[in-house]
């Protein structure tokens, strides 16, 4: 079913329709919200990064594999893409199908 957005919102009959502030603030007080984290055990302060750190000394870890015979860079968006992407080719530069829309 389509659903309206410009139709104007109507509240449900249980939710009162003026509520003073007061009271939503009492609601709240009452229930009051935990300031809780999902902090895992292994999180330390040594794996954040700080902006304008220097990470000269840092060595990277990923293998970099070489690009494919079926792969191919675009010259639009310069990502490696396969070459099922390709939606034209245009003096030597390629170029993938999302940015030839």
């Amino acid at each position: 079913m389509a659903t309206d957005y410009d139709e104007p919102r109507v509240k449900p009959e249980d939710e009162p329709a003026n509520e003073s502030l007061e009271v939503i603030r009492a609601q709240r007080s009452a229930t009051t919200q935990s300031p809780d984290v999902d902090v895992d055990d292994t999180d330390t302060a040594e794996g954040i990064d700080l902006p304008g750190a220097d990470l000269s000394q840092e060595e990277l870890l990923i293998q970099v594999v070489p690009q494919q015979e079926d792969e191919f860079t675009c010259m639009s968006c310069f990502l490696v893409r396969h070459r099922s992407q390709l939606a034209r080719e245009e003096n030597g530069a390629r170029y993938c199908v999302e940015c030839e829309g």
